[in-house]
């Protein structure tokens, strides 16, 4: 990496690092194309992004106290969730899953790195035992079975997790920014139109455009053609 780019990757991740710790940040991050797919009908999602934002996600993995994902994302990707394509320290690896799905298998829970591994459930849930070492937190549930957001990030800043990643699925994502619980969400896009497939953020609908939410947004065009818009969803 020149100078100059690692400048660029400094101003980027700048709110993230100089983010007070007397209270949770949480900043999300979700890759798509032009005309907002981040995937095709068949469920092909890899690779929409290219080198240089796959790097960026890494990046923050490496600055943050946690990783987070959704139950879905795991049962689709299974996921490592560790850093690899850049310098740095493992974050823990959190899997929201309120009705206890997870597979004991998922290679998130896999304690070889040391990393703190940590699961967020619905009260009151039976499942199966995990591997030695995982952590389960929880929170209740509402009528419809999610864990509210702000409740997750309160129950992981409790337990010494202040800054967060969250790193999708999408409906995560989503539910998460509708419920005000994102400090900052970083959209990749890759230059690219698929025309059809699964969207991006799916929020609560909005009748009148006074109502949408206009975040103030930093732009950062990437190496490999790939631009980050980071939104202040706070500001």
């Amino acid at each position: 990496m020149t100078s100059d780019a690692s400048a660029i990757s400094a101003e980027m991740l700048a709110p993230l690092i100089n983010a007070a710790s007397s209270r949770p940040f949480v900043v999300a991050q979700l890759g798509q194309s032009l005309d907002g797919r981040i995937a095709t009908p068949t469920g092909e999602s890899r690779w929409i992004n290219k080198d240089a934002a796959l790097d960026h996600v890494h990046r923050i993995r490496a600055n943050v106290d946690a990783v987070m994902v959704g139950v879905g994302t795991v049962a689709a990707d299974d996921p490592l969730l560790n850093v690899r394509r850049v310098a740095g320290r493992n974050p823990a690896r959190v899997v929201i899953d309120p009705k206890g799905r997870i597979p004991i298998t998922a290679r998130c829970l896999d304690g070889g790195d040391g990393c703190r591994r940590l699961v967020v459930r619905a009260s009151g849930v039976e499942a199966p035992a995990l591997p030695e070492g995982v952590e389960i937190i929880v929170i209740e549930a509402d009528a419809d079975g999610r864990l509210d957001p702000a409740a997750t990030v309160a129950a992981l800043y409790a337990h010494g997790l202040k800054k967060i990643l969250l790193e999708g699925g999408a409906w995560t994502v989503s539910h998460f920014i509708d419920a005000g619980a994102v400090d900052r969400l970083h959209v990749l896009v890759a230059p690219v139109i698929i025309g059809s497939g699964k969207v991006g953020l799916s929020l609560k609908p909005i009748d009148k455009l006074s109502d949408a939410l206009r975040p103030a947004v930093r732009v950062f065009p990437l190496a490999d053609g790939d631009v980050l818009f980071d939104c202040d969803l706070r500001n």
